[in-house]
């Protein structure tokens, strides 16, 4: 069952292509991937469809970095059309779960189940860049065989839909009808307007981007 941007779902990943990074000490050179780079400075991100695989990744570094230093933030940079619902809850119930705080950044678009994490970013700690798209909808899924195992699949989609959208409720301070009615069809926003509707807290200016990396290292 998912909860992923349909427009997306075509795209190819270019999960062979990573960047490498050379770093030169006094002990000679060493190459890093350009995530585990990222990754220590306490940033993680998640530019993917979310399945199993991906989350668990993300589960994994949450808990590492929360291990090194509770106190300090994490930054998750979110570039996601969404995906399966039990895999993003995977790492919604982690970033509830951790001490350190998570400061959620939109880049590109942040869609479905991508917007459901970045709206629970800590509070306060939840930015989009000026030009990206936020988008959200109920969730999507198909049941085939008996009427019986149809009408099975049919509450699932229905409770999930109940749990997306209380936490979208609880994360943007919207009213639970009025989340309904968005969620009912695509529905899109841009930075300005993530920004009123609750999504998020800022729009990310150089500004801006200057004191969240200060409050992040404090």
């Amino acid at each position: 069952m998912t909860l992923s941007h349909h427009l997306n779902q075509n795209i190819s990943r270019p999960s062979d292509i990573i960047p490498m990074v050379v770093e030169t000490t006094n002990r000679g050179e060493r190459a890093y991937d350009i995530y585990s780079l990222l990754l220590r400075e306490r940033i993680i991100f998640l530019g993917t469809p979310i399945d199993d695989q991906i989350a668990n990744v993300i589960v994994a570094q949450l808990l590492y970095l929360d291990r090194e230093d509770p106190d300090r933030d994490i930054q998750l940079y979110v570039n996601s059309p969404g995906g399966v619902i039990t895999a993003g809850l995977a790492i919604y119930d982690t970033m509830q779960l951790i001490k350190a705080d998570v400061s959620t950044i939109c880049v590109g678009m942040s869609a479905s189940m991508g917007t459901v994490l970045l709206s629970a970013g800590a509070a306060g700690k939840r930015f989009a860049l000026p030009h990206a798209t936020i988008h959200m909808h109920q969730a999507l899924g198909g049941a085939r065989g008996q009427a019986s195992d149809i009408e099975i699949a049919a509450r699932e989609i229905l409770r999930n839909n109940e749990t997306i959208r209380n936490i979208l409720a609880q994360h943007t301070g919207q009213p639970l009808d009025r989340i309904a009615a968005d969620t009912d069809r695509d529905f899109y926003l841009d930075a300005e307007q993530a920004q009123e509707y609750g999504l998020v807290d800022s729009v990310l200016s150089s500004e801006v981007a200057g004191d969240a990396a200060a409050a992040a290292g404090a």
